[in-house]
């Protein structure tokens, strides 16, 4: 089957020059359009050539590098559902992900020594390989394949990709996003943020979530602009790079180091026209110490993994500290009762939902935890917030506990489950507290049972080969009980209050 795939269509609909330079790597590897749609059409005929079909997962967890994204745009357009995964996930956290999204292939890093056997255990049928430097058994398998590729047709509603995330019960999510979610937010973001073809983006996100995948790298190919492309964040690497760019988006963490940093002035950020931050809330005292030093006041937006990107502040106009900014263009945002939702006015705190054309469509084989997180067809985000009278959306808190620590979604639920499971623990809760780096650390608070000898360094060795490592608590604390109300539940914000200055500097 050939014919119109809907997202990568919309992707490539400004590639007008395909002799520009659209990726170029910190150690001077260098990437024309021309050359993407080459190595896209080499990688999908590799996928078919794995059986691949349309509508099939291909999960992957590998290092950052042109040739991961690359794969994900070969996924796009042979019509399969591309399911990144974190590199810090564990083997006992994998094994949970291939067996629940069933993919037909999954792409490793070479090194991952254990990957075929995590393949045969989930009964997936291509395990391959894939490096930071380009090698691997795909790269092999692509090799000889035609540097053509008729795109399968795909339309706005077919399933684009799957992305994980944790749930409260412990128990991950496939949050399935569709082609015209990606595309809709391309187009919106590239407009409301002026992003053009003369645009230079500063790359130094990771691609196996939202923010690094979707927001940074559709927005660059629906402009039709160029990323210099860095493996990780390095402030060296940055300042070496900020002459020649344009546009960086980071997390929280990136302003906070490049703010303690001496280099950091009006001089050498002066070819820059904008900063972005997301996946954590940004700090006014970063805000306004960022802008004292450079005159560039960041700006900041929100979205989730369920919804891509929902309000940002604006390009004109005030971008206001504390603030998320407007709904974007096409998506509509309300402030609801968590418990009746009833509709609150402006000011009032309650529960915000969001529909738009973004809004994802499901989670992966869970109907009634789909139905559940929807009211009149609005996504419940699970935050909790405020629009004031000017009409800026504020975050005042977030329902279910979450943690966004370095801008990773961290649920107290799965590391209290596997805390709890240990000898010596009676029970345990974990919270996130402010932290000057991460925006919040993970913290827990642990019972023992009687006479149990179980202590800090015992609980973090345990769980480091159990959990990816942001997931770890930064610090253990044993208390005789946790503070609970008349209900009997456990009062964590009584914990974050008695620990809220643990990182403070």
């Amino acid at each position: 089957m050939s014919g119109t795939n809907h997202l990568f269509s919309e992707l490539r609909a400004n590639w007008t020059d395909l002799d520009k330079v659209a990726l170029e790597t910190n150690d001077g590897r260098q990437f024309r359009y021309r050359d993407i749609l080459a190595l896209t059409a080499r990688f999908a005929n590799a996928l078919v050539a794995a059986g691949v079909k349309p509508g099939d997962r291909v999960a992957v967890q590998v290092e950052k590098s042109p040739e991961a994204l690359f794969l994900y745009l070969a996924c796009v357009r042979a019509g399969a559902a591309y399911l990144p995964l974190n590199t810090a996930y564990t083997d006992a956290e994998l094994e949970y992900f291939l067996g629940d999204a069933e993919p037909t292939v999954f792409v490793a890093r070479p090194t991952h020594a254990s990957a075929p056997a995590l393949c045969t255990k989930t009964g997936v049928a291509g395990c391959y390989t894939l490096g930071a430097d380009g090698d691997g058994t795909l790269i092999e398998l692509a090799a000889d394949k035609a540097e053509t590729f008729e795109n399968i047709a795909r339309g706005p509603d077919d399933l684009a990709a799957i992305l994980y995330t944790s749930g409260t019960t412990g128990r991950s999510k496939g949050a399935m996003t569709t082609h015209e979610n990606l595309a809709s937010n391309a187009r919106a973001l590239a407009e409301y943020w002026r992003f053009t073809d003369r645009d230079v983006l500063l790359h130094a996100l990771p691609i196996f979530h939202t923010h690094g995948l979707f927001v940074a790298s559709n927005v660059i190919f629906r402009s039709g602009a160029s990323m210099l492309f860095l493996p990780k964040f390095d402030p060296n690497e940055v300042f070496r790079l900020l002459p020649r760019a344009t546009t960086m988006m980071g997390v929280p963490t990136f302003y906070t180091r490049l703010i303690d940093d001496a280099r950091l002035s009006r001089e050498t950020t002066k070819e820059m026209r904008l900063f972005i931050s997301g996946s954590a809330p940004l700090l006014a005292d970063t805000h306004r110490a960022f802008e004292e030093k450079t005159g560039h006041r960041i700006l900041e937006r929100y979205g989730m993994t369920e919804t891509n990107m929902i309000t940002s502040n604006p390009y004109d106009g005030e971008r206001v500290p504390g603030a998320v900014g407007f709904p974007l263009p096409g998506v509509s945002v309300r402030i609801a009762n968590p418990e009746t939702g009833e509709l609150l006015g402006a000011d009032e705190i309650g529960m915000i939902e969001v529909t738009g054309p973004n809004v994802f469509i499901g989670y992966w084989r869970m109907p009634e935890k789909t139905a559940s997180e929807f009211r009149d067809g609005w996504f419940i985000t699970g935050d909790l917030g405020k629009i004031d009278a000017t009409g800026y959306v504020h975050i005042v808190g977030r329902g279910k506990d979450l943690v966004i620590t370095g801008g990773y979604n961290v649920y107290p639920k799965e590391v209290e489950s596997e805390i709890d499971a240990l000898p010596g623990v009676f029970e345990s809760a974990v919270i996130g507290v402010p932290h000057p780096d991460f925006g919040e650390g993970v913290v827990a608070v642990v019972v023992k049972t009687k006479d149990a000898a179980i202590d800090e360094k015992a609980i973090h060795d345990a769980l480091k080969v159990r959990l990816a490592n942001y997931k770890l608590p930064k610090r253990v604390f044993f208390v005789d009980d946790l503070p609970r109300n008349t209900m009997a539940k456990v009062q964590k914000n009584v914990l974050r209050d008695a620990h809220k200055d643990l990182f403070v500097r």
